[in-house]
C-alpha cells in the first residue's frame, strides 16, 4: 500500500507541475491574441451605439421635448377641452414622428391613445398609472399592453405651480425591435440584452426572451449567466467577460441607460479567425492534458480498485442515498447558525402512489431516482437535499432568498417535467409539485417546513405540477 501511495502523489504532482506549466504558455502566448480580438470589439461598438441611441434614446428625446410644450400642457389642465382636440393632436404627433403616444390625465382619468382608443384609469385595474404616479422618478420606462406588447416611456406632466396633470408619453411595438435587432445581429453579429435594476429583461434581440403576459425572463434563468461565479453575479459586473453561450465563446460588452436604470449587454461571439489561430496551438496542449490526466485517472481508478478489494467494508455507495428526518435536522441546525436566511422547498412526486400501482415499486424507486438526481445537479455545493417521506423531497437553501428560490422552484419544476420516463415505461408521465417559505431569523425547521407543506398541499389542491409560496408572517 505504502508504494502505491507514494506513486499516487507522484503522479499527483507531475499533473499539477504539467499543468501550471501549460496555463502559463498558454496565458502568454494568447494574451496579444485576445488583446487584438478585444481592440477590434471595441471599434465595433459604433454601430450598437446608433442603434441603441435611435431606437431608445431618440424616442426618449423626443417624448421630453414634446412634453414641454405648451399645447400639451393646455390639453391636459382643462376639462373643457373637447377629446376630438387631444385625438387630433396625438393623431398629427404620430404622423409626424412614426411613434405611438398617448396622454393620461390625471383630472379626467382617462387614457388618450394616438389610435383612436381610450382606457379608464380605475385603481385596481390599471396598475401602471397608480404605481407610477405616486414614484419619484418623472421618466419611467415600462412595458405593458399585453395583448400586444408595447415599450413606453411615461413623462409626468406638471402645470405652472407645480401640480401633477398626468403623463404624456410614446410606446412603440415591441415586435419592431425584433424586427430591427434581428436585421442588426445578422449584420454584426450582436445579441442585445436590456436588464433594468432588478435583473428582469425589458428589450432583447431573442424574441424568446421578451416579455408575455407580464411575465419577465430574469437575467438569472439565462444558464450561462447562472454558471458564472457567485461573486461575478452578486456585482453584476460583467464587462469584457468571456461567456459561453450553445457552445460559443461571447464576449461581453456593457453600455449604461441611466435614464431608465437599465443596463444593455452587448453579448458578440468571437470571430471564427480567431477561433482557428487558437486551435491550432492549443491542439497539442489538450492532448497532452488528455494522455496526462487519463493517466492519472487510470492509476487513480487502479489505486481505488484495489483499496476497496483490501478494504470492501469500508467502500459506501453514496450516490443515491439521500439524508432522513433526522439528518436534515442536525444539517438544518448547522445551516441556520452559518447563514443568516434560509429557504425551504418541499417538492412531491405527483401522484406517486398511482405509479406503484400501475408500474410497480422497481418504476417507483426509478422515479425516485431519477428526480432527486436531476435536483442534486442543479443545487449549490452549500445546498442539502433529503428525503422527507416515501414520496416527498425537501431542499434547504442557506442564503438564498424567497424569490431566488421560488426561480429555482420553477426551473426545477420545468426540468422535472421534461425528464425522459424510465426507458422501460415510456408512456409515464412525470411531474412534481413545490411548496417553499422562508425564514430569515432562528426558528425551529418544523414551524418551516409547515409553513412549505401547507403551500405544497396548495400546489397539489391547485392541480399539481405547480409552485407554491407561503411566507411565514413574523
Amino acid at each position: 500500500m505504502n508504494a502505491f501511495r507514494t506513486l499516487h502523489r507522484s503522479i499527483l504532482l507531475l499533473f499539477a507541475v504539467v499543468v501550471i506549466a501549460i496555463v502559463t504558455l498558454v496565458h502568454f502566448s494568447i494574451s496579444k491574441i485576445v488583446a487584438e480580438q478585444s481592440r477590434a470589439q471595441q471599434q465595433s461598438m459604433s454601430p450598437a451605439i446608433s442603434l441603441i441611441v435611435s431606437q431608445i434614446l431618440k424616442p426618449l428625446h423626443v417624448s421630453e421635448a414634446l412634453s414641454k410644450s405648451r399645447e400639451l400642457v393646455a390639453l391636459m389642465d382643462s376639462e373643457s377641452v373637447p377629446e376630438s382636440d387631444i385625438y387630433s393632436t396625438l393623431k398629427r404627433l404620430e404622423q409626424e414622428f412614426g411613434l405611438s403616444f398617448f396622454i393620461a390625465s390625471d383630472l379626467t382619468r382617462t387614457q388618450y391613445n394616438s389610435d383612436g382608443s381610450r382606457l379608464d384609469l380605475v385603481e385596481g385595474e390599471v396598475s401602471w398609472y397608480f404605481k407610477y404616479r405616486n414614484g419619484e422618478s418623472d421618466t419611467i420606462a415600462d412595458i405593458g399592453k399585453w395583448e400586444k406588447p408595447h415599450f413606453y416611456i411615461d413623462i409626468k406632466i406638471y402645470d405652472d405651480a407645480g401640480q401633477f396633470l398626468g403623463f404624456f408619453g410614446v410606446g412603440k411595438s415591441l415586435k419592431s425591435f425584433v424586427t430591427v435587432f434581428d436585421t442588426y445581429k445578422r449584420q454584426y453579429g450582436y445579441d442585445f440584452l436590456f436588464v433594468d435594476q432588478h435583473g428582469d429583461i425589458m428589450l432583447s434581440s431573442d424574441s424568446n426572451l421578451i416579455a408575455k403576459y407580464s411575465e419577465f425572463t430574469n437575467l438569472s434563468e439565462l444558464p450561462w449567466y447562472a454558471s458564472l461565479p457567485r461573486e461575478v453575479r452578486a456585482t453584476n459586473e460583467l464587462n469584457n467577460l468571456l461567456v459561453n453561450i450553445d457552445g460559443n465563446d461571447h464576449l461581453i460588452a456593457e453600455v449604461e441607460l441611466p435614464q431608465f436604470k437599465w443596463t444593455v449587454y452587448l453579448l458578440s461571439p468571437l470571430e471564427a479567425r480567431q477561433a482557428e489561430i487558437s486551435q491550432g496551438f492549443i491542439i497539442s496542449v489538450v492532448t497532452m492534458l488528455l494522455v496526462i490526466f487519463s493517466l492519472f485517472l487510470l492509476i487513480y481508478n487502479l489505486l481505488y480498485y484495489f483499496r476497496r478489494d483490501l478494504q470492501p467494508e469500508l467502500i459506501i455507495r453514496h450516490t443515491h442515498r439521500l439524508p432522513d428526518r433526522n439528518q436534515i435536522e442536525v444539517s438544518y441546525q448547522t445551516l441556520i447558525d452559518t447563514y443568516s436566511s434560509l429557504s425551504v422547498i418541499m417538492v412531491d412526486v405527483d401522484h406517486f402512489m398511482d405509479i406503484n400501482d400501475q408500474f410497480g415499486r422497481n418504476a417507483g424507486d426509478q422515479v425516485i431516482e431519477k428526480v432527486s438526481e436531476f435536483i442534486g445537479e442543479h443545487l449549490r455545493d452549500i445546498d442539502v437535499l433529503g428525503r422527507w417521506s416515501s414520496e416527498e423531497f425537501i431542499i434547504l437553501l442557506p442564503d438564498m432568498g424567497p424569490r431566488e428560490a421560488q426561480e429555482l422552484a420553477h426551473r426545477l419544476r420545468h426540468g422535472v417535467a421534461i425528464l425522459p420516463p424510465p426507458s422501460e415505461y415510456p408512456e409515464m408521465q412525470l411531474t412534481a409539485s413545490f411548496g417553499l417559505s422562508f425564514t430569515a431569523s432562528r426558528r425551529p425547521l418544523n414551524e418551516i417546513t409547515a409553513h412549505a407543506e401547507d403551500a405544497l398541499y396548495q400546489a397539489r389542491r391547485d392541480g399539481r405540477n405547480l409552485v407554491r409560496v407561503q411566507l411565514i408572517d413574523d
